[in-house]
């Protein structure tokens, strides 16, 4: 599963941390050799009727991607190299480089070029005041940290990975459970998985307040945000609501019901590649864009929740999920 993410309750294992530096790789467009042209007999005035040379085809240099040490962040950083390698780039891999305290000195020095970060935490590494709940908003304001740095954030998906508050499908029927706000009335009667620091994070304790939820509940279970324990008392009943990570294979594996934060009080995670400026001015910077944001707005949060499975439970290869992916999606040849 995942490290925990800055912006996650607790350790969780889909919240990030974690890391991609840039590496840069480095090419040239080809040279031709001076085409030779025979001496015309037509006068000088003539127009020539020779066909004009094609223009070469953009330069498309190596690129090195990262990830972080998750399956999630190393699915995404495969997800972008293999659209890539479909449209003739040559793509060194750099995965699992740790957190993202660790990752981002490796790309700020240069050693990668390229990874994919969820744009609350990554702006949260750099200004936890800015942290909303809107993905472009989030997005904008990570790109505004990181100009300085000479790295580009690209369009981002619409799936994400963030905290999120969910139940078993029988206790949705019963007790009529689809929101957050939905909780408040029926609070009692709840058995409650939350993690240990709930009571200090304003992204637990703050937003259980903020749906009316009188803190702490009656009946409480202390365990670990999108862990395995969790998910597994949820599974078995001993807890009724679970603190766990949107893309968190048990959702799809037990079939659980992600209830609505209607009062949007998790900041937006979705992802998106950032990439250094200098790998940029090598390419074609437009077409280098339109390959991955087109990657991008294919990622759904089913989607993720979905190949999440595919490789944590169901131990299929990250390469293999990816292509599948991007094979029904018609993004390769």
């Amino acid at each position: 599963m995942r490290t925990p993410r800055v912006l996650a309750l607790g350790m969780t294992l889909l919240v990030l941390v974690g890391a991609c530096s840039t590496g840069c790789g480095t090419s040239s467009a080809p040279s031709t050799a001076p085409s030779v042209v025979a001496p015309s007999t037509a006068p000088s005035t003539a127009p020539s009727t020779a066909p004009s040379e094609p223009a070469s085809e953009a330069p498309k240099a190596p690129i090195k991607i990262g990830s972080d040490n998750f399956y999630e962040s190393k699915l995404m950083g495969e997800i972008y190299a293999q659209v890539l390698e479909n449209a003739g780039y040559t793509v060194e891999r750099k995965f699992a480089l740790g957190s993202r305290q660790q990752r981002i000195p490796i790309m700020d020095a240069g050693q990668i070029d390229l990874v994919a970060e969820y744009v609350g935490s990554g702006l949260g590494f750099y200004d936890k005041t800015k942290i909303g709940s809107d993905g472009q908003a989030n997005a904008d304001a990570l790109q505004a940290a990181v100009k300085s740095k000479g790295l580009t954030v690209l369009g981002i998906s619409p799936g994400q990975d963030s905290n999120a508050f969910v139940v078993r499908a029988d206790t949705s029927t019963s007790l009529n459970l689809t929101k957050m706000s939905d909780l408040a009335a029926v609070q009692d009667q709840i058995k409650w998985g939350l993690p240990a620091d709930c009571d200090t994070n304003p992204l637990c304790a703050g937003a259980l307040k903020d749906y009316g939820i009188k803190y702490p509940p009656k009946q409480r279970k202390a365990l670990g945000a999108c862990d395995v324990p969790m998910a597994t008392a949820l599974s078995g009943k001993a807890i009724d609501l679970a603190e766990l990570c949107s893309t968190q294979p048990a959702i799809v594996q037990f079939g659980f019901v992600t209830l609505d934060d209607d009062k949007k009080t998790q900041p937006a995670e979705n992802i998106a590649p950032i990439v250094r400026d200098d790998y940029l001015a090598k390419v074609d910077a437009a077409a280098f864009k339109a390959l991955l944001d087109a990657a991008s707005a294919k990622v759904t949060t089913d989607a993720l929740t979905q190949m999440g499975k595919d490789v944590a439970i169901d131990q299929k290869d990250v390469a293999d999920v990816a292509k599948a992916f991007l094979t029904a999606q018609g993004l390769l040849q």
